[in-house]
């Protein structure tokens, strides 16, 4: 069907091309006619550039272990129903990577390796060297690329979803030419990353702005925790300038140290993210300096080659030998646990709007990520929202096509965005105060 008025109409128009966003299009029936909008290349999306791993249940006996390293890390705050779903679809996320062609590391028999990383009690970390968001995310691109049904749109920028009284109907957004379009569809999935790109010092591209959660609270859309932003311990300390790039939590999980100016640890490096974060910066402030040092030389040559090799290489066009020396490093903006609200099907308030992936606050991290459960949670709840869209009952939209005169002049627009979504935070975290 097309609604009428409007500029073209989709049965589902999904907004980022990270791994939710695209686990999301390859769960819902070739039948539907399915949209596909990112602000920039369809690999320019933060799951591209996860490095660690992904985590799984290792074994029955690991259920516990995991659901109760998830809770510590994010102090108790997380939603248990989240954490439970999330652990227990684990499998059968990574049974149907694997069955679609990711590559993740195996031992000389041909099982699945796990690693370790920091806050876990034991390994349940599968990954591909260190890159395995981009393993997962291009392997899932690919499929998507040979699904007809399916409409890849790069530089298609989203400007606002609507709605009327009883449903979301679909968005405005606007492709290289600029000019604004109206697209109909029977449901809107946001799934389009967090708000790195406000920071200066961040790990995430810097056009992740975190543009949907402004829009979600101009339409009276609940969002959660926005004061909830995860400072990643260890990104390599440089003098270029745009985004930090990530030294992985794994590192420190198969044995890096982390030292002071003198050479002396200083902190357990296999604590929570936001514990090591805190430590680093108060053994800055005591050594007047503007980094501490990982030190990689525990691993072995042949690891480091081996799994960690596209960081070497980050290193040593940075100048720095990390096989022999260690490295500098320094803490930057990584994560956003809070978002758009969204429940166990990755519904929002909103009636046919859904938020999956960073975009949104389902519970499952607290108010702090647990390391490698970022790219499990992205792909577990992206699924539910397309079981949502596929099985439940929809509301019927009914409004008319949206006036699109106010998205002709963008650049303010954003602005606007930016700020909408900066004193947001602010005022979440005067409250966090207020309330401590």
């Amino acid at each position: 069907m097309k609604m009428a008025n409007m500029d073209d109409y989709f049965d589902v128009v999904i907004v980022g091309t990270g791994a939710a966003g695209l686990y999301c299009a390859l769960n819902l029936p070739a039948r539907y006619r399915i949209l596909l909008l990112t602000k920039q290349k369809a690999d320019e999306s933060d799951s591209f550039l996860a490095q660690g791993g992904i985590c799984m249940q290792h074994g029955e006996a690991d259920y516990r272990p995991f659901f109760d390293d998830t809770m510590r890390a994010g102090h108790y705050e997380n939603n248990p129903a989240t954490v439970d779903l999330m652990i227990r679809s684990s499998n059968s996320i990574i049974r149907d990577l694997v069955r679609r062609g990711v590559r993740f590391a195996r031992d000389d028999h041909g099982a699945l390796r796990f690693t370790r990383e920091g806050a876990h009690s034991r390994p349940r970390i599968l990954f591909h060297e260190d890159i395995t968001g981009h393993e997962i995310t291009q392997t899932l691109l690919n499929e998507v690329l040979r699904c007809e049904n399916i409409e890849l749109r790069e530089h298609t920028t989203l400007l606002d979803f609507f709605a009327d009284a009883s449903a979301c109907g679909g968005v405005i957004a606007a492709g290289p030419d600029g000019e604004p379009r109206a697209i109909g569809a029977g449901a809107v999935v946001l799934a389009c990353g967090g708000i790195g790109g406000l920071y200066k010092n961040s790990t995430n591209f810097p056009h992740i702005t975190g543009d949907a959660i402004a829009m979600a609270l101009r339409h009276g859309v609940a969002c959660e925790h926005l004061d909830y932003i995860q400072i990643h311990p260890t990104t390599l300390y440089s003098h270029r300038k745009g985004r930090r790039f990530l030294i992985s939590e794994s590192v420190r999980g198969e044995g890096a140290l982390l030292l002071d100016k003198n050479g002396n640890r200083f902190t357990n490096e296999l604590q929570p993210r936001d514990v090591v974060s805190a430590a680093i910066r108060a053994q800055m402030e005591k050594d007047g300096t503007d980094h501490v040092w990982e030190d990689m030389r525990p691993i072995g040559e042949a690891a480091i080659r081996e799994h960690f090799p596209n960081i070497l290489e980050r290193c040593e066009e940075e100048g720095y030998d990390p096989i022999h020396e260690p490295i500098p490093v320094v803490p930057a903006q990584h994560y956003f646990m809070g978002g758009i609200t969204a429940d166990l099907s990755s519904r929002t308030a909103l009636p046919r709007l859904y938020a999956c992936g960073e975009t949104c606050c389902n519970g499952v991290h607290g108010r702090n990520r647990l390391a490698s459960n970022s790219l499990l949670e992205s792909l577990v709840f992206a699924q539910r929202a397309a079981d949502d869209i596929l099985y439940g009952e929809p509301p019927v939209f009914t409004g008319d096509k949206p006036d699109l005169a106010p998205y002709r002049e963008q650049e303010p627009l954003f602005a606007a965005y930016r700020q909408e979504v900066l004193t947001a935070i602010e005022t979440a975290i005067e409250r966090s105060k207020n309330h401590e």
